[in-house]
C-alpha cells in the first residue's frame, strides 16, 4: 500500500515538474502549446501515442476553451488521475497568472511585447511547430486520401479564418473518411492510453457547467453581489469561445471596459503583456482580475474563466475513451486527425510564421534552432534560451 502511494506520489511530483517547466517556456500561443506538449509528453517521456495525442487535440478543437490547457488536463488525466489533471493544468498555467498578476499590481506599462528576445522567443515557437506537424503528418497521413484531407483542412483554415472554421474542417473530415474507410481494414498504431475517470463523474462536470452557464445570469439579475457578476463575467467568456485565446479578448473587453471595471488604456497595456508571457492567453484574465480587485481578484478571475474547460474536458473524456476504440468510429477518427495535421500547418504559417519571421535574420534564427532540435536533438529549453538570446542580438543588428 505505502509503495503504490508512494508511486502516486512521485508520478504527480513528475506531472508538476514537467508542467511548470513547460509553463515557464511555452511562448508562442495554443498552436505552440500543443508543439511543446508533443515533443515533451509524447517524443521525450511518451506519456502518450501519436494516436491518442492526435484524439485528443481533436477533441479539445471541438470543445469552446483554450484548446491547448485542455489538451494539458487531458494528458494529466491520463497520467496521474483527476489530481494529475488538476496538477498539470496548475504547473502550466500559474507562471504566466502570477506573472501579471504582478504587472497589473506593480506596473501600468513595459511596452516589453517589442523586446528583442520576446521576437527571439515567436521564432522559438515556429521551429517547434514546425518539428511537431512532421512528426505527426508522418504517422497521421500516411496515405493519399488522408494527404488529401489535412490539405483540404490546410486550405479552408487559410482561406476562411473564423472561429468555427476549425471545427467545420474536422467535422467534414470525420464525415469523408468514415466513408472512405467504412469497408476498409487499416492497420492503424494502436492506442495505449486511457483515462481514468468515471462516466458517473463525467456526467456531474457537464450538468454542473451548463448549470453554472444557465443559473450564473439569472443569479446577476436577482442580485447585487459584485463578486457573481465578475465571476458570471469570467465563466461565460470561457464558455462561449471556440477557436483560441485570441477570441476571448474581445468579450473581455466587452465585458468589463465599457461597464468601468478598466479602462481602455490598461486593457491594452495588460494584453500587451499577456502576448509577451509564455503559457495560455486566457490567464489574460488573472491581470484583469488584478485590476480590478488586487491579487485577489486575479486569482478569483483565472479559476471562473478556465472552470469550464476543466469540466468539459472532464465531462467528455470517459465518452470519448469508449467512441475512440469503437471500430465503427475508427474510420472517421482516422480523417479527423489528418485534419488536425493540416489546421497545424496552417497555423503554423499564420498566425505564428507571418508574426515571427519577418527578415532573412529572423529565417537564419529559425534555421539554426530547427537544427538544434531536430537534428542535434538538445532538449527543448536550450533551444528557448538559445532563441531569446538570438532575437536579442539580431534585434541590435
Amino acid at each position: 500500500m505505502n509503495e503504490k502511494k508512494d508511486n502516486k506520489l512521485k508520478t504527480w511530483l513528475e506531472i508538476l515538474i514537467v508542467s511548470v517547466r513547460l509553463g515557464l517556456t511555452s511562448f508562442g500561443g495554443p498552436i505552440a502549446h500543443l508543439g511543446y506538449f508533443h515533443e515533451e509528453y509524447i517524443r521525450r517521456r511518451k506519456w502518450m501515442d501519436e494516436k491518442s495525442y492526435a484524439d485528443l487535440v481533436a477533441l479539445c478543437q471541438f470543445l469552446p476553451g483554450p484548446a491547448s490547457s485542455q489538451v494539458g488536463i487531458g494528458i494529466g488525466v491520463m497520467r496521474g488521475g483527476v489530481l494529475g489533471g488538476i496538477i498539470s493544468f496548475l504547473g502550466f498555467t500559474l507562471p504566466s497568472v502570477v506573472a501579471l498578476i504582478i504587472f497589473a499590481t506593480f506596473l501600468h506599462t513595459f511596452g516589453i511585447e517589442d523586446a528583442g528576445w520576446i521576437s527571439g522567443l515567436k521564432i522559438v515557437a515556429v521551429v517547434v511547430v514546425a518539428h511537431a506537424v512532421l512528426g505527426m503528418a508522418k504517422k497521421l497521413t500516411p496515405d493519399l486520401q488522408r494527404k488529401a484531407i489535412a490539405l483540404f483542412a490546410l486550405v479552408v483554415t487559410l482561406l476562411w479564418q473564423t472561429a468555427y472554421t476549425q471545427i467545420g474542417a474536422i467535422l467534414i473530415a470525420g464525415i469523408v473518411s468514415f466513408y472512405l474507410y467504412r469497408q476498409e481494414t487499416i492497420q492503424e498504431e494502436q492506442s495505449e492510453a486511457h483515462f481514468p475517470i468515471s462516466r458517473c463523474l463525467g456526467y456531474s462536470c457537464l450538468t454542473l457547467f451548463f448549470g453554472l452557464l444557465i443559473f450564473l445570469p439569472i443569479l446577476r439579475n436577482l442580485t447585487s453581489i459584485e463578486w457573481i457578476a465578475f465571476f458570471d463575467s469570467f465563466y461565460r467568456s470561457g464558455s462561449l469561445v471556440f477557436g483560441g485565446g485570441h477570441v476571448v479578448l474581445p468579450l473581455l473587453e466587452q465585458e468589463f471596459v465599457p461597464t468601468g471595471w478598466l479602462n481602455e488604456q490598461e486593457f491594452l497595456a495588460g494584453y500587451g503583456a499577456a502576448q509577451a508571457v509564455p503559457g495560455p492567453l486566457f490567464t489574460f484574465a488573472a491581470y484583469i482580475g488584478a485590476v480590478i480587485n488586487g491579487w485577489k481578484g486575479g486569482l478569483l478571475a483565472m479559476f471562473a474563466i478556465f472552470l469550464p474547460a476543466f469540466l468539459l474536458t472532464l465531462g467528455t473524456l470517459p465518452f470519448w475513451d469508449a467512441l475512440r476504440s469503437n471500430p465503427k468510429i475508427k474510420g472517421a477518427l482516422m480523417g479527423v486527425n489528418a485534419s488536425v495535421v493540416g489546421i497545424l500547418i496552417s497555423a503554423l504559417y499564420h498566425p505564428i510564421w507571418t508574426s515571427s519571421v519577418l527578415t532573412p535574420i529572423d529565417l537564419v534564427l529559425a534555421a539554426i534552432l530547427f537544427s538544434m532540435l531536430v537534428y542535434w536533438k538538445l532538449p527543448p529549453w536550450t533551444i528557448v534560451v538559445t532563441g531569446a538570446a538570438g532575437g536579442l542580438l539580431t534585434s541590435y543588428i
